[in-house]
């Protein structure tokens, strides 16, 4: 096999088969979504914005990648998480990484309840990923830090999702 371009391995069309059923966890989110954003401040104030966020099967359905970005960033301000499952934890391997701000974090998934629950294992301070209020058409977005090792956390960020 000839491969010109890293990217030319990278897309799948559908979940490795013999996972299905797990993979669908992120995998329900493949598509297309706008989304609109509010960054919560300590002192109560709140800013908002609006952006997109694109999900793909990668690695032979095995995992999903995504990107994110606000609306009118260029392209070197994009953020990307890569989603494995691992089947012997029965939980996701994500990794987001935006280069341009300096961001990557780590974090281990699974399902809890009827949400999507994702946290850093050994980064101070804690996050917490959630999504949350799932359909087929819309999700919400929650991001929340802990300083005092997951007793309390904050919510610095969400995101309303809407399916194109």
């Amino acid at each position: 096999m000839t491969v010109q371009r890293v990217s030319d391995l990278l897309p799948a069309t559908a979940p490795f088969p013999q996972y299905a059923a797990k993979l669908m966890l992120f995998g329900q989110f493949v598509g297309s979504w706008d989304i609109e954003g509010t960054w919560h401040q300590a002192d109560g104030t709140t800013r908002t914005g609006k952006g997109e966020w694109h999900f793909d099967w990668i690695l032979g359905g095995r995992g999903i990648q995504d990107v994110l970005f606000s609306k009118g960033a260029s392209p070197d301000q994009f953020g990307t998480t890569l989603r494995c499952y691992d089947k012997d934890l029965d939980a996701w391997h994500l990794t987001w990484m935006q280069p341009a701000s300096g961001e990557f974090v780590n974090l281990l998934g699974r399902q809890l309840g009827d949400r999507i629950v994702c946290e850093t294992v050994d980064s101070k301070p804690r996050r917490r990923w959630s999504f949350a209020d799932i359909t087929p058409s819309s999700f919400h977005w929650l991001g929340e830090v802990s300083s005092d090792d997951g007793n309390s956390w904050f919510l610095e960020q969400e995101m309303r999702a809407s399916r194109r």
